[in-house]
């Protein structure tokens, strides 16, 4: 497995992994799923920013995603970024998440970034498992602030001060 900046030929993947979470998941607290000139776009504003947009790639395939931007409008946050991760559902649990969250911390030292912050649904242990091994800190518990699949979510905030 390769970690690559992400290519403008890897996008219609990205958004086949981004939609299928949004359809079958709770890690993105949204039912509407995105458009290829969504994801373009998207990508087009990360890099813009100096961000990267990265790919867990084997044998030519995309397995999942990674990037991080601004955590909020205002000077006082500048340092501060949230990431993303999402993986293919065939390709989880082989080690793709956690190549992809292991090369963010020196990507976002590399940006003169301080914080590195995750934005994970409560009940998704094995995110939430991943990032506490990576020596990500547990610093926040919102409750019932999204809302899908009728029900309430819970938000867990992680942070890895770099």
């Amino acid at each position: 497995m390769r970690i690559d900046e992400a290519t403008e030929a890897d996008l219609p993947a990205i958004l086949a992994i981004h939609n299928d979470v949004v359809a079958t998941s709770t890690a993105i607290y949204s039912d509407i799923p995105s458009t290829l000139a969504d994801r373009a776009t998207w990508r087009a504003t990360r890099q813009a920013a100096g961000y990267p947009v990265l790919v867990a790639r084997e044998a030519g395939e995309v397995l999942g995603f990674a990037s991080f931007g601004d955590f909020r409008a205002g000077s006082g946050y500048v340092a501060t970024v949230e990431h993303s991760i999402h993986v293919r559902a065939d390709a989880r649990r082989r080690g793709v998440g956690r190549a992809l969250l292991s090369t963010l911390p020196d990507r976002a030292k590399a940006c003169g970034k301080h914080v590195l912050i995750g934005g994970i649904d409560a009940d998704n242990q094995a995110s939430l498992s991943l990032h506490a091994a990576l020596g990500f800190e547990r610093v926040a518990h919102f409750r019932q602030v999204g809302r899908k699949f009728g029900r309430w979510l819970d938000l867990v905030f992680v942070q890895k001060i770099l």
